[in-house]
């Protein structure tokens, strides 16, 4: 048992040290955390290999009540993708998927350039702002509450309910988020489909039916438009904070990149290898008992992935600490591997390229102005709560 709590605040400002110490000595750890809901004794999956074979092995399920665990967000939302296992989530994933292929989230791309544009108009008099406020929040915020048809009005809240949802600031606060947010859902969704047919994602969902006829029930409604939301921008938040944070504390990469913009992609690809969004992956548990690299997982034993540690490790990635916007991070974890792929993995790269383009476009001076180490609680998310710049 590797006892986490006893590196404190360092797991938090920098975890990589940590993990680089852990995956020295094995791939695989049984772990003990802090939570706001006490102390918790996963399995951690720190190896490259390990975390990806990981993540297609279908004896770590998703599904919680396969061994009896019923998580908070299910017993509130109801049952979505990142809480399914096949078939159920076979079925699930088919009524969404096709709002969210290459082709219909390329039709977004002039939209989105608007919203960043005029986001820019608004943040580049000032001289200097919070990134994280100007540009990274409210431009995946926009984007997914105008796909998924959610008023403008009700966006602030929104915000706050669903910063508190994946980053818990006390033992009580995150449930509390997360029955706020069903209540609002059940009421959007409701208030949807007595309207009728509007052209948003949300009531496309409503009226979808398969070839067999089938269409989601009012509970995976709920449990979907959740996951649309909180994952259609938090990770987008992170993406595009932690991209310009790295380059603006990698004057060479930067001044590559100014110079050659074509690298773009690359900046965007190895910034979700080096420090991406989602540190560890949402929880896994043992349907049966099974070994990985010699650890004996028992059944029911709960398992996190860590995508932030696989994607250092040195036996899949040469000199894996160092930020390189050149690199070939073919095979990163970012968006996770197999099934349970990111649904909405075009659409955060599409948002991150435009956004992070735009700026270095307008902003020649941006560098950072203040400090930096604003970093989110937990171990879900990876990404700083402010990211004070000026230009």
């Amino acid at each position: 048992m590797v006892d986490l709590r006893e590196f404190g605040e360092q797991l938090r400002r920098d975890p990589h040290p940590v993990y680089a110490w852990l995956r020295d000595q094995g791939p695989v750890h049984r772990v003990r955390l802090a939570t706001p809901d006490g102390d918790y004794e996963p399995w951690l999956i720190v190896g490259y290999e390990e975390a990806r074979a990981a993540l297609t092995d279908p004896r770590l399920a998703k599904d919680g009540s396969r061994i009896g665990a019923s998580p908070v967000d299910e017993q509130l939302i109801g049952k979505h993708l990142l809480a399914t296992d096949p078939p159920q989530h076979t079925r699930l994933r088919s009524l969404v998927a096709r709002a969210f292929t290459m082709r219909r989230v390329e039709q977004l791309r002039p939209r989105i350039q608007q919203i960043t544009d005029e986001l820019l108009d608004e943040m580049l008099p000032l001289g200097r702002a919070d990134l994280i406020e100007s540009l990274a929040y409210p431009l995946p915020i926009t984007v997914i509450c105008e796909l998924l048809g959610v008023p403008e009005m009700d966006r602030v809240e929104f915000r706050k309910i669903s910063t508190e949802v994946v980053a818990p600031t006390g033992p009580d606060s995150g449930y509390a988020a997360i029955a706020r947010l069903a209540e609002y859902l059940t009421e959007l969704i409701e208030d949807k489909r007595c309207a009728g047919p509007s052209g948003d994602l949300l009531s496309d969902l409503i009226r979808t039916t398969s070839e067999d006829g089938d269409r989601l029930s009012p509970q995976e409604l709920r449990g979907m438009a959740f996951l649309l939301l909180i994952a259609g921008h938090e990770t987008t938040v992170n993406l595009i904070g932690n991209c310009v944070l790295a380059l603006l504390t990698h004057p060479g990469q930067l001044a590559a990149l100014r110079a050659d913009m074509t690298l773009l992609g690359g900046a965007v690809e190895e910034t979700l290898r080096w420090e991406g969004p989602v540190e560890n992956a949402t929880f896994r548990y043992a349907a049966e008992p099974l070994e990985i690299a010699g650890a004996r997982i028992g059944q029911d034993d709960h398992v996190m992935i860590g995508l932030s540690a696989a994607q250092r490790d040195g036996g899949r990635f040469a000199d894996p600490d160092r930020f390189d916007i050149r690199r070939d991070t073919r095979g990163h974890l970012a968006f996770g591997h197999g099934i349970h792929f990111c649904l909405g993995a075009p659409l955060a790269r599409l948002e991150g390229r435009i956004a992070i383009g735009a700026l270095l476009e307008r902003a020649p001076g941006l560098a950072v102005d203040g400090t930096t180490d604003a970093w989110l609680p937990g171990m879900l998310m990876r990404g700083v709560r402010t990211l004070p710049v000026r230009w």
